[in-house]
């Protein structure tokens, strides 16, 4: 006779949550009370050749998605989606670099947070493994995301600080274009307040984004 467990595995669904860098997307998925996956580790090796470069500049496009790795960030939110755990790669953001594995348990629990600048990336892709619980892109004053992240990247560290000015000029000017960009690959763009009553919709089961409408040819 087959044996069955007495708690087979709760298969789990992932609320893909990005914005533009300094949005405040950690601490927002810090505070939901879920497990995080940080996307950020799955951003390709800064010895990498095919890492795209700011126009007219020798500056690597970090904002650039060909400068991350989505099969690979897809392929752990299967995993946890489906399995519980998933191996994972460490990344040092200042060292532009991997620097060893780890292995993510979410213990069972039927959702999880999944947070990057790329999450709107891999919408069609959760969508259609069937595991998109929602899709949420933050936003919020250009300014306030400027100051944020600057104050983040030097308190880590992350770059030099010629670098982070000039990627952060460029950036408070794309902002508005990124939130678009991200609200057109399927993530729900609002503010915190929205956002947090969405995760708890998500947590209830009664949030499942719809995939984005086909134009007429």
């Amino acid at each position: 006779m087959t044996q069955h467990p007495l708690h087979p595995p709760i298969p789990a669904r992932v609320v893909l949550l990005c914005g533009p860098s300094g949005s405040g997307k950690s601490s927002f998925a810090a505070r939901s009370g879920l497990p995080v996956l940080c996307l950020d580790h799955f951003y390709k090796e800064g010895d990498d050749p095919t890492l795209p470069r700011v126009p007219g500049t020798d500056d690597i496009d970090w904002d650039s998605p060909d400068s991350w790795d989505a099969a690979a960030a897809v392929a752990a939110v299967r995993d946890l989606c489906r399995q519980g755990r998933a191996r994972l790669p460490v990344y040092d953001i200042a060292r532009s670099a991997r620097t060893g594995e780890d292995t993510m348990d979410i213990e069972r629990m039927p959702l999880f947070v999944a947070e990057g600048v790329f999450a709107a990336d891999i919408v069609a892709q959760c969508r259609a493994l069937g595991v998109l619980a929602d899709a949420i892109c933050l936003r919020g004053r250009p300014s306030t995301t400027f100051r944020r992240r600057l104050l983040r990247d030097l308190r880590e560290g992350r770059k030099s600080l010629p670098f982070l000015l000039r990627r952060g000029w460029r950036l408070m000017r794309a902002e508005r274009s990124i939130v678009a960009r991200q609200s057109g690959l399927g993530a729900h763009p609002c503010g915190r307040d929205e956002a947090y009553g969405r995760v708890a919709a998500a947590a209830a089961g009664r949030c499942a984004p719809a995939a984005p409408a086909q134009r007429a040819a």
